[in-house]
């Protein structure tokens, strides 16, 4: 596969660019909360080149069935195949760009069935796109690139993508009236309650040291997915964020949570484990922030998922490279605070960004420990499947890296009917009101992005 990559005269709003360029199937990886370290670059994928889809346990491409196997292994023949070889300090230049449902995960752990599917949408979905615009937030430049086998046919898609880029067009006016909104969870006050207690339970009895509960919302949607996700990035912006219209659905994402980044064989995790409410001053804010960094159970968490994770990275790092580079470290959104680490290590020769995904797939810090025990317990407690929530949003790029979020503050919303799910870790020591009240406090910014 042969690439171009351009780098702009002006950069310019990574958002105004994607309303300009949006189309079904375009792709917007936002890093909408400023961060050095997390949000130095935006990507837009346009111009679908292949589709890479699994449905129940069955891979496709461009809709032609192709195997019952891995589907990471068929994706990982899909990148060989289109592989590019280049220098540039940009981690993502051509690649396919998706998402891998939680229920993934499930199926490839062989978690037996117990709950309801209520969401059609595919396991995984990813799209490897003829042209990526790159926003490089950090030294403020713009670049675009196409790939293909035609050299004159990657010239022409560069110029038209240009062109499309600076084109004065008026962009759309949406408004921003509150409605009423009913929301509907599958789980009431007292039920939710009762759940936690269950699994608390299993953590008595020794079967689990900490799991995930998530209850789900669902509400009447026909707002405009592309205003809604606007709404949310202005109440919730985040580092991992993403905007997607497949066609049969709409993704609204604004993430705080990576789950792996992989460049130039480097690998990072950074869970999350513990928050708090902003606070509407300083002094309130000072207050929440304080609970969180000397609350026990929340740092008793974060450690338990720490060790998990690190686990799950020795199995595809290089012995001894494996370590925690941040513990306990506080970080502050538009409607809540966190506690997150980073763990990080160096892939063993032959390793891939695809071998890394499937190996560590889902994310701890959204399942529980020990991993395999705490899906099950999920499986059964919870009642519907997860579908996309706590899933992985991404990207492969041809040249091996990848980075992935996990899917957290995010709406699925497809025949004018919005999803959600809100969660939070529960070990022996929780309370089971405290845990739903944090599950409300998470629903929050994504209750009123759609109002």
């Amino acid at each position: 596969m042969k690439i171009k990559i351009k780098e702009l005269d002006k950069c310019l709003s990574s958002i105004e660019v994607f309303e300009k360029l949006k189309e079904e199937g375009a792709i917007f990886l936002d890093s909408s909360k400023k961060d050095e370290k997390l949000s130095k670059y935006s990507f837009i994928g346009l111009n679908i080149i292949e589709k890479f889809e699994v449905r129940g346990e069955t891979s496709y491409i461009n809709d032609d069935k192709i195997a019952e196997k891995n589907p990471f292994e068929e994706l990982e023949k899909r990148i060989k195949i289109h592989k590019i070889d280049i220098k540039s300090d940009i981690p993502l230049i051509g690649g396919y760009i998706g998402y891998i449902s939680y229920d993934t995960g499930r199926i490839l752990e062989k978690i037996i069935d117990k709950s309801t599917q209520d969401i059609d949408i595919p396991n995984m979905r990813f799209y490897l796109y003829e042209n990526i615009v790159v926003f490089d937030h950090l030294n403020e430049k713009m670049f675009i690139t196409a790939i293909g086998e035609n050299e004159n046919r990657i010239d022409k898609s560069l110029i038209d993508l240009e062109e499309k880029i600076f084109k004065s067009i008026k962009l759309e006016n949406y408004k921003s009236t509150k409605e009423s909104i009913e929301f509907k969870s599958n789980f009431t006050k007292e039920s939710y309650i009762e759940t936690v207690k269950k699994m608390r339970d299993y953590i008595r009895e020794g079967d689990i040291y900490i799991a995930n509960m998530t209850q789900r919302y669902i509400s009447n949607c026909n707002k405009d997915g592309f205003s809604i996700y606007k709404n949310l990035r202005s109440i919730n912006g985040a580092p991992f964020s993403t905007y997607v219209n497949y066609g049969d659905f709409e993704i609204i994402s604004s993430s705080p949570e990576r789950f792996i980044q992989v460049k130039e064989g480097l690998v990072h995790t950074r869970p999350i484990k513990g928050t708090r409410p902003r606070g509407k001053n300083k002094e309130e804010d000072d207050f929440y922030r304080n609970e969180l960094i000397n609350s026990e159970k929340d740092k008793s968490e974060l450690l338990m998922i720490v060790d998990l994770e690190r686990n799950d990275l020795s199995k595809v790092c290089e012995k001894g490279s494996v370590n925690v580079t941040e513990l306990f470290k506080i970080e502050e959104y538009e409607t809540v605070f966190h506690l997150v680490s980073t763990i990080e290590g160096r892939l063993k020769e032959g390793v891939s960004s695809v071998r890394c995904i499937q190996e560590c797939f889902p994310g701890g810090s959204i399942t529980g420990a020990p991993k395999i025990r705490a899906m099950e317990v999920i499986e059964e407690l919870e009642g519907l499947k997860r579908n996309l929530y706590t899933g992985s949003i991404g990207y492969f790029d041809l040249r091996g890296n990848s980075d992935f979020n996990i899917v957290i503050r995010t709406i699925v919303k497809k025949d004018d009917i919005a999803y959600f799910g809100v969660g939070g870790g529960v070990t022996y020591e929780s309370l089971e009101e405290d845990e739903y009240y944090e599950t409300l406090q998470k629903a929050k910014a994504l209750m009123e992005a759609l109002r």
